[in-house]
């Protein structure tokens, strides 16, 4: 399979598992858990075939052409530092995989869980595969949309939708500021491309816009990374299961910010700007993140704050702007992904098997799980720094590059101290961790007690546990050639000196390596009882708390300004709010025209008017009018008007010779007048209320007001249609598509051509939205009940529905009063030559008015028809209507037309004409989108269907009942 290929399988994978495992039923665990196991398998053994290309510094690139007028191409790329990640994601995702099989409860629904996982996973291969700086951002934002998912898994649980929304809402945040900083950065350099971005160091460096880039990126990396100020979320993220925390904190979600800094550390780095954003943040994260790591109870609480401060010491080595200190950042974003997914698992396996997190609850687990505890105590020696275990190396070189000078200042000068620190705040917490958990007396106040887990359940810790130790001794055989080809994707060909040898001699960093052993030991030691007092919080830095400024915030937002915007503005009734809407977009129109000018009328010679047309007009122009005079008052009477404005818009472009667009106007009004007619009888009765009582010189203020407005709009619309249409334009584009519709596109109709091979996109775009609204339409109405004083039904049709109800079997006449007999009659045996009519007009628009659009409309007409005719049991009964799967079917046949193109190696929707010879019919032209006109067909069908029953099904519902305000 060639290499485009294969790159676009490792991030489409996890999708595609994803979307598998989410069609399962709510019990199907093990298939849901093979389905994830088999991706993550298949994904590691397609990484691994791309290391010989990647080892020695170079990429493999796949591109496909996006949007190619903006330099938009939807491609990606691998290099060391890619390949690393996607290790690491594939890798402990496939453990996170093997261990929520045993952590998930029976009676939680696995398939949804690994649906969310899968999905998260291919989010996040999306974010360090991307080829350009968009397709980054896209998968970006959906890292957090999906990371919100997970979070909020247990979502009865108050503290995990907290914890989802709160993430959600930083991440989001910080990813628009990413969003316009990548926009800016392809401004400067001229291109979104990331191999050409990277290739600009000096032009993005000397831009005038490059500290503007910087800060907006950095506050997207920073939220995503937890970094101070915007470390708060992710303690608050615990709530989600634990296998979303060992995913989340080691391998993915927190290290994306720290990837998106050695991505573009080659262009960004090593300025003062990039030194002093950078270096405080991440050594305030390191140190108060390992500070408040101490204090906590829960052992989640305590391993996410310790993540938060590992973080901070990643952030600060990219800061620093030396090619050793990135060497030396890469090395332990692979360490620290390695021990703290393992200990993530082993503290869900203590919650798992005793029931509880709590360090005050858990005590003297050796006796019990000593096994766990093993594995445990050794992946938290990893993290303290112990000698012999990976997380040591990667602090000894990050001890080295804290003595090193690189700028000279004071904050340079003060580095060695707050490393020395942080490293005795980490001893400290992870004393805490193993001492706290595993010794002392037996517990005696545990919810379950506690035992070994099951065996396959402990196999992802021992194995991250194995491969802690075997780093530790031998890093150079183990590692070494991992992480060169990784730093070299960061610092270029020119990789620094570095050892990754376990004995150094006796030097500085080892003597501060000494002082944190130490100094560590010491301070558990001394705050051992105010620990063991149960305290919920550091003695100090309480007022330090983002957590609470961030809900603040919120409050302030949510509650005092938007409830006083709600007070000014605000109001249950939907004509107000149209009318605010409406004048607020009268506004936005109206500005750019005064300011820029732009209001004057072109030379282009007028089309001349016959006296005929101007009456036509004159009549479109009288039913708008009233229509917008009478929707108030008279609903039905503004429905007809409106109907007659949309007739004589139908007959404006049939007089301009554009038989295309008033079939399709035609069709459509027909559907949406009738559609909302069904309505109509449901809404309650107009309120009177107390403006309605006043003088009737008010109430007609108040509807001229309306008509004021509603004629501003108009007039401003026909002004800006007039305005344009007297301009002369340029014929290249029209000339395009006259020339192309035929020899390309395989038909004459040059509007349906275009529709669904040159603009196929964008009608791909337009069908989705038009399921999206059916959808929403249902989904409003299925749970809706008739209003008390809605229109009641006439009494023979209430008689004949019950009639039908009964005998749906019936033959026509087969009672005394048949209602509406004739009408009926005729209603019901319309239905197959408007099927008929369907089909025509499906077959002629490639090369005559027509189309998919126009020919599921016309189908949507015969729908309609019989449920007017029969009634919701009587059509029912006859036919079977399915409009979900029309619309599925239309979707995936829309889209599959897209893709097949993509197979052949050419664009999305390229499509493919040519003439086939049938019998007896002779030549007839054929055209591959064809089949993407099907799809826009059988959408339109399911959809409108979908709307006509959401509606219908309201006669068989009783109304709702009326509440007095006192009322619950």
């Amino acid at each position: 399979m060639p290499d485009g290929m294969l790159l676009f399988a490792l991030v489409g994978m996890p999708f595609l598992g994803s979307l598998l495992a989410s069609l399962l039923p709510r019990a199907a665990r093990e298939s849901a858990v093979l389905i994830a196991a088999a991706v993550t398998v298949v994904g590691i053994g397609i990484t691994i075939l791309f290391y010989p290309q990647v080892q020695e510094g170079a990429s493999v690139a796949a591109k496909l052409p996006w949007i190619p007028e903006f330099g938009l191409e939807f491609g990606f790329r691998i290099d060391g530092l890619a390949w690393l990640f996607a290790i690491l994601v594939y890798g402990i995702g496939g453990l996170v995989v093997l261990y929520a099989r045993y952590y998930i409860a029976a009676e939680d629904p696995a398939p949804r869980f690994i649906s969310f996982l899968l999905a998260f996973m291919g989010a996040m291969l999306g974010v360090v595969l991307a080829g350009n700086l968009i397709l980054l951002v896209f998968f970006w934002e959906l890292t957090s949309l999906f990371s919100f998912l997970l979070i909020g898994y247990w979502h009865h649980n108050a503290g995990a939708r907290d914890g989802a929304r709160m993430a959600l809402t930083v991440t989001a945040a910080g990813g628009i500021c990413l969003f316009v900083g990548a926009i800016l950065l392809g401004r400067i350099v001229g291109s979104y491309d990331l191999d050409v971005v990277l290739a600009s160091g000096e032009a993005i460096r000397s831009s005038p816009l490059f500290l503007p880039v910087l800060v907006l990126i950095l506050l997207g990396a920073l939220t995503k990374s937890a970094q101070f100020p915007f470390h708060f979320w992710l303690p608050n993220a615990m709530s989600a299961p634990t296998p979303v925390s060992a995913y989340l904190h080691s391998a993915t979600m927190v290290k994306a910010g720290v990837f998106l800094l050695a991505r573009l550390w080659p262009v960004m780095a090593g300025t003062d700007a990039w030194f002093y954003l950078v270096v405080p943040a991440g050594l305030a994260t390191l140190v108060i993140g390992a500070y408040f790591a101490i204090f906590q109870q829960d052992l989640k609480g305590l391993l996410a704050y310790s993540t938060i401060s590992h973080l901070g010491l990643i952030t600060l080595l990219l800061g620093l702007g030396s090619p050793l200190a990135a060497v030396a950042a890469v090395f332990h974003i692979l360490n620290h992904a390695i021990f703290k997914a393992s200990l993530f698992m082993a503290a869900g396996i203590i919650d798992h098997e005793t029931g509880t997190r709590d360090l005050r609850r858990l005590s003297g687990l050796w006796r019990y799980m000593p096994f766990t505890a093993s594995l445990a105590m050794v992946a938290a020696a990893a993290m303290a720094g112990v000698p012999l275990l990976n997380g040591f190396l990667s602090k000894e070189m990050f001890f080295a590059e804290a003595v090193a000078d690189h700028t000279g200042s004071l904050l340079d000068d003060s580095l060695p101290y707050f490393a020395t620190l942080a490293g005795m705040f980490s001893v400290a917490y992870s004393l805490r961790f193993i001492l706290g958990t595993f010794f002392g007396p037996p517990p005696t106040d545990l919810p379950r007690m506690p035992h070994e887990p099951p065996r396959w359940m402990r196999f992802p810790i021992e194995l991250l546990v194995v491969i802690c130790l075997v780093i530790g001794i031998i890093p150079g055989r183990a590692v070494g050639w991992l992480l060169a080809s990784a730093a070299q994707a960061v610092v270029g060909t020119d990789l620094p000196y570095y050892s990754l040898a376990v004995w150094h001699g006796f030097n500085l960093p080892l003597l501060m390596s000494v002082i944190a052993m130490a100094g560590g030991i010491v301070l558990y030691l001394a705050l051992r009882g105010y620990l063991a007092s149960g305290s919920e919080g550091p003695p100090l830095l309480q007022d330090l708390n983002a957590q609470r400024i961030f809900e603040n915030v919120m409050v302030t937002l949510s509650w005092k300004w938007a409830r006083t915007l709600e007070q000014i503005f605000g109001t249950r009734r939907l004509q107000p709010q149209l009318r605010l809407l409406v004048m607020v977009a009268i506004l936005a129109a109206s500005v750019p025209v005064l300011v820029h000018g732009a209001a004057s009328v072109g030379t282009r010679a007028l089309t001349p008017a016959t006296p005929a047309f101007i009456l036509v007009w004159a009549i479109g122009i009288a039913c708008a009018l009233g229509a917008a005079h009478q929707a108030k008052f008279h609903r039905l009477a503004a429905l007809a008007l409106t109907g007659g404005a949309g007739l004589v818009t139908c007959l404006t472009f049939l007089w301009l010779s554009a038989p295309d667009l008033a079939l399709t106007q035609l069709l459509v009004e027909i559907v949406t007048t009738v559609l909302i007619l069904l309505g109509l009888r449901w809404l309650p009765k107009r309120i009177i209320t107390q403006e309605d009582m006043r003088p009737s010189g008010a109430v007609i203020a108040r509807r001229f007001r309306d008509l004021a407005l509603a004629l501003a709009v108009g007039l401003g619309l026909s002004m800006l249609s007039y305005a344009v249409m007297t301009r002369p334009l340029p014929d290249t584009v029209s000339r395009f598509f006259v020339e192309r519709a035929y020899t390309e596109g395989g038909g004459t109709n040059i509007v349906n051509v275009i529709l669904v091979d040159f603009r196929g996109f964008d009608t791909l775009g337009e069908i989705t939205v038009l399921c999206v609204v059916a959808l929403t339409v249902f989904a409003m109405l299925r749970r809706f009940r008739p209003a008390p004083d809605s229109v009641e039904r006439p009494e023979q049709q209430r008689i004949q529905n019950a009639y039908d109800a009964a005998r749906p079997d019936r033959e026509v006449g087969d009672t005394v009063a048949d209602y509406l007999l004739i009408p009926r009659f005729i209603m019901q045996w319309l239905f197959p030559p408007i099927a008929v009519l369907a089909v025509y007009l499906f077959m002629r628009g490639h090369d005559l008015p027509g189309g998919g659009f126009a020919a599921g409309i016309v189908l949507s007409i015969a729908f309609v028809l019989q449920y007017m005719a029969a009634g919701v049991r009587g059509a029912e009964a006859v036919l079977r209507v399915l409009p979900l799967r029309w619309m599925g079917l239309g979707l995936l046949t829309a889209s599959l037309t897209g893709l097949a193109s993509l197979l052949l190696g050419y664009p999305f929707l390229t499509s493919y004409a040519r003439y086939v010879h049938l019998p007896v019919v002779g030549e007839v032209p054929m055209a591959s989108a064809l089949m993407f006109d099907l799809g826009v067909f059988a959408l339109v069908v399911g959809a409108t269907v979908l709307m006509l029953i959401a509606l219908a099904h309201q006669s068989l519902r009783g109304p709702r009942e009326t509440r007095s305000l006192g009322e619950p």
